[in-house]
C-alpha cells in the first residue's frame, strides 16, 4: 500500500499536466481566432485597403508608360513636354482617352507602349487581377488552416475522465467549424474557375479583334489600307491599339482625327462596335453566357451553373458576374439605349451632320456614335456640328454607369422563388416605369432644344444649352429664374427686336413654352414622383 501512493501520485500529475497543455492550446486557438476575425471586421466596411491599392496601381502604371514613352524616340522632332506626356500616360491608363498629344506624333514603338498602357488600365483585366490576388489569399488561407489544424491534432490530449468534457468541446467546435471549411473551399473553387474564364475571354477578345481588323484592313478595305500608307501606320499597330482601346473602353486611335478618317468604311465600324459593346456594357452577359456554356459542358461542377443563376457577387465578390435574369434585362437595357440614341441621330442629324452618306452609311455611323457614347468615346463625326440636343442625350449616356439596368423585380439573395399575386406584379410594373427626377429633366431639356433647334443655331448667344437647362430647372423648381434675352448679343442683329422684362421662355416658340408648362406643374407636383427609377440599377 505504501508503494502504491508515488504512482497514484504521479498518475495525478501527468494529467494535470496534460490538462494543462490542451487548455493552453484551446486558449491559444481561441484568441488567433478572435484576432482573425477582428481584423477581417475592420478590414472589411472600410475599403480604404482597396482604394489606396487601385490609386497605387494606376499611378504606377501611368509613371511607367510615362519613363518609357519619355524614354523612346518621337514621330515629330519638336518633342512633346513632359506634362503632355504624362497626361497621356495617364489617360491610356485610366482609359479616359483625354488628349494633349497628337497621336501622330508617336511612334510606333510609343503606340505599342500606349496599347499595353490601355491592357492593362482597362476594367477586365483589372478585376483579372483582383480574382488573382483573392485566389491566392483563400489558398495561403486554406493552407494555414490545414496546417493549424494538423498541430491541434498533436497536441491532442488522451481520454480520460477528467477531460472528457473538454474533448466534447472539441469535437463540437470542429462540427461548427466544417460548414466554414466547405464554404471557404468552395469559394476558392469558385474565385478559380472564374479567373479562368476571365482570362480566355479577354485573351480572346483582343487576339481575334486584332487579327480580325487586320485582315479586314490587308485584305477588303482600300480606303482604310491608303489612309493608313498616308499616315506611315503599320496595319497590326493599328489593328492592335484599335482593339485593346475599343475593348478597354479607352477611345483613343492611332490618327488625330480619330474615327473621322474611316467614317465611309462601314466594315471597320460594324467590327468595332462588338468589341465596344462586349469590353463595357455586355461584358457580364457575355460573362454569364461562357461560364453556362462552361457548366453545360462540365457535367460534375454544379458550382459553375450555380454562379451563372444567381451569379458571383455574394460568392466571390466579382460584380462582373451578375445573375441570369439580370444579364437578360441589362442586355434589353442597352439595346432600347442604343435604339434611343439611333434614332434621335438620325432624326436630327440626316441630313445635317451625316449629310453625304448613303442611307446605310448614315445608320452605321449613327449606331458607332450611340454604342461609343458610354464610355467608349470613339467618334466618326465631329460633336462639335451635332445638334443640342443629341449632345444633351449624349451627356446623359456618359453620366450613366456601364451596367445601368432597368430591373424591374425584386433582388433577394435566396434562391427561393417568389411569385407574386397577378395584380400585385401590374401594380409593380406600373410603378417600376417611374423614371428619376433627373430622367425627367434631361427629357424636358431635349424636347426644348428639338423645338428651338433653329434658334440655337442662328442665335447661340441667347439660346444655348446652358441658358434652357437653368430655364427647365427653375420652371421644375419654380424657381422664376432666367437667363433672360437681350438683342445685343444676337449674331445677326434683327432691326424690329426690342428688348423686354421677360425671361428666355417669352422667346420660345409655342411648342417650347407648352413644355414648360408642364415642367411648371410637374415640379409643383413633384413630391408624388419622388420615389421614382428605383427599377433602375446603376450598379
Amino acid at each position: 500500500m505504501a508503494e502504491a501512493h508515488p504512482r497514484r501520485v504521479l498518475s495525478t500529475s501527468s494529467s494535470a499536466l496534460e490538462l494543462h497543455k490542451a487548455m493552453l492550446s484551446a486558449m491559444s486557438s481561441l484568441v488567433t481566432d478572435r484576432v482573425a476575425r477582428l481584423r477581417r471586421a475592420l478590414r472589411t466596411p472600410l475599403r480604404l485597403g482597396s482604394l489606396l491599392l487601385h490609386a497605387a496601381y494606376f499611378l504606377a502604371v501611368s509613371f511607367l508608360g510615362y519613363l518609357i514613352l519619355r524614354t523612346l524616340s518621337f514621330r515629330v522632332s519638336r518633342r512633346p513636354r513632359g506634362i503632355d506626356v504624362f497626361f497621356t500616360a495617364v489617360s491610356a491608363a485610366t482609359v479616359s482617352s483625354m488628349s494633349t498629344v497628337e497621336m501622330e506624333a508617336f511612334s510606333n514603338s510609343q503606340l505599342i507602349v500606349i496599347t499595353f498602357l490601355m491592357f492593362l488600365g482597362g476594367e477586365v483585366f483589372v478585376s483579372l487581377a483582383g480574382l488573382a490576388s483573392q485566389w491566392h489569399s483563400l489558398r495561403k488561407d486554406a493552407t494555414h488552416k490545414s496546417q493549424r489544424v494538423e498541430s491541434h491534432a498533436e497536441l491532442e490530449m488522451p481520454i480520460s475522465a477528467t477531460t472528457v468534457d473538454l474533448e466534447d468541446d472539441n469535437n463540437d467546435n470542429r462540427n461548427t467549424s466544417s460548414p466554414t471549411m466547405d464554404a471557404k473551399k468552395r469559394r476558392l473553387g469558385a474565385v478559380r474557375a472564374l479567373f479562368w474564364v476571365v482570362l480566355s475571354v479577354l485573351l480572346s477578345a483582343h487576339v481575334l479583334g486584332a487579327v480580325t481588323v487586320a485582315a479586314y484592313v490587308a485584305r477588303g478595305a482600300a480606303a482604310t489600307r491608303r489612309t493608313l500608307r498616308e499616315k506611315a501606320l503599320n496595319v497590326w499597330t493599328f489593328a492592335a491599339f484599335a482593339t485593346a482601346s475599343t475593348f478597354s473602353s479607352c477611345g483613343y486611335l492611332p490618327t488625330n482625327e480619330n474615327m473621322i478618317p474611316f467614317k465611309r468604311d462601314v466594315g471597320l465600324q460594324l467590327l468595332l462596335i462588338p468589341q465596344a459593346l462586349l469590353g463595357n456594357t455586355l461584358f457580364p452577359p457575355l460573362l454569364w453566357a461562357c461560364v453556362r456554356a462552361l457548366a453545360a459542358a462540365l457535367m460534375p461542377m454544379p458550382m459553375l451553373a450555380d454562379m451563372a443563376r444567381h451569379g458571383s457577387r455574394e460568392l466571390t465578390g466579382y460584380c462582373h458576374l451578375l445573375p441570369a435574369k439580370r444579364c437578360a434585362m441589362l442586355a434589353a437595357t442597352v439595346a432600347a439605349l442604343v435604339a434611343v440614341q439611333v434614332a434621335l441621330v438620325c432624326g436630327m442629324e440626316w441630313g445635317g451632320a451625316l449629310a453625304g452618306m448613303g442611307p446605310w452609311e448614315k445608320m452605321v455611323n449613327a449606331a458607332f456614335l450611340a454604342v461609343n457614347s458610354r464610355h467608349t468615346g470613339e467618334s466618326t463625326i465631329d460633336l462639335s456640328t451635332l445638334a443640342p440636343a443629341v449632345l444633351v442625350l449624349f451627356v446623359l449616356m456618359m453620366y450613366l454607369p456601364p451596367y445601368t439596368t432597368w430591373f424591374p423585380f425584386e433582388e433577394t439573395s435566396s434562391t427561393k422563388d417568389h411569385h407574386p399575386k397577378q395584380s400585385q406584379l401590374g401594380i409593380k410594373l406600373i410603378k417600376s416605369t417611374v423614371l428619376s427626377q433627373l430622367s425627367y429633366l434631361t427629357i424636358f431639356v431635349i424636347a426644348i432644344c428639338i423645338t428651338e433647334a433653329r434658334k440655337l443655331k442662328e442665335d447661340p448667344l441667347n439660346f444655348n444649352v446652358l441658358s434652357i437647362v437653368v430655364e427647365v430647372v427653375s420652371a421644375y423648381g419654380n424657381v422664376g429664374f432666367s437667363m433672360g434675352y437681350s438683342c445685343s448679343r444676337q449674331i445677326n442683329p434683327d432691326q424690329l427686336c426690342t428688348d423686354r422684362w421677360t425671361g428666355l421662355a417669352g422667346r420660345c416658340s409655342d411648342s417650347g413654352k407648352l413644355i414648360l408648362i408642364l415642367v411648371m406643374f410637374f415640379g409643383r407636383l413633384k413630391k408624388f414622383s419622388m420615389k421614382g427609377g428605383k427599377a433602375w440599377k446603376l450598379s
